[in-house]
């Protein structure tokens, strides 16, 4: 399996939509902020534009192990947040004391997929499950490595458009700077109609918002010397 592949599947089955979306969108606005301001900076030195998007993609390869480290920390944190949670079941006096404890970390959750008359059973079950089992070792898994990877993958991959412009336009880098940004700028879009499919939004009226808000974004970052 090619690496684009190998990570692309990784993506899938490692994060959730709601996560690839974070990530592919980390990459692209980073990209993007990048390359408007090389627009900016290069205005009286156009050739220096393809040096600074190669510094841009070098950046996003740093965020993407960067946001890599992130996710299995984040992972691990999760994990160790449950954990203390499931101490706090099996200190409780009771399966009733426990069931407290567990409509704290899963009301809001259940109250969409229960009915009300069923959460009180429902959490003593959950609640004498927890108590009759030995705590699990919180530990980095080989399912975190997989997600970092796919995090990382995602990042360092939504920069990568950016910079086929200025191999295929290499005698004119500013019209390439200006293309690359206007494949960034249909990105967003892209991205936004792609992940709406996972929810009851409208797919254009999705892709649009993440493009204007994308851009805002970005402008405020430019703005602010980002």
């Amino acid at each position: 399996m090619a690496l684009h592949d190998l990570g692309l599947s990784m993506a899938q089955k490692q994060l959730t939509p709601g996560e690839s979306l974070s990530e592919v969108l980390f990459g692209l606005i980073m990209t993007l902020t990048f390359t408007l301001g090389a627009g900016i900076l290069t205005r009286d030195d156009p050739s220096a534009a393809r040096d600074l998007l190669v510094a841009t993609v070098g950046c996003n390869l740093a965020w993407g192990i960067i946001d890599g480290a992130f996710y299995v920390a984040g992972q691990v944190f999760e994990r160790g947040r449950l954990a203390r949670v499931g101490a706090r079941i099996r200190a409780a006096a009771s399966d009733e004391a426990g069931a407290a404890v567990v409509a704290e970390e899963l009301e809001d959750l259940v109250g969409l997929a229960v009915d009300p008359a069923e959460h009180a059973d429902l959490y003593r079950r959950v609640s004498r499950y927890v108590r009759s089992v030995p705590p699990r070792r919180v530990a980095t898994s080989r399912a975190d490595l997989y997600g970092a990877f796919a995090s990382f993958w995602l990042v360092f991959l939504s920069s990568v458009p950016a910079a086929l412009p200025f191999l295929l336009i290499p005698d004119r880098p500013w019209l390439a700077l200006r293309v690359s940004n206007a494949i960034l700028i249909a990105g967003l879009f892209a991205i936004g109609w792609r992940w709406a499919r996972h929810t009851t939004l409208r797919p254009w009226l999705t892709g649009l918002t993440f493009l204007v808000i994308g851009i805002a974004l970005v402008g405020i970052a430019v703005a602010l010397g980002g």
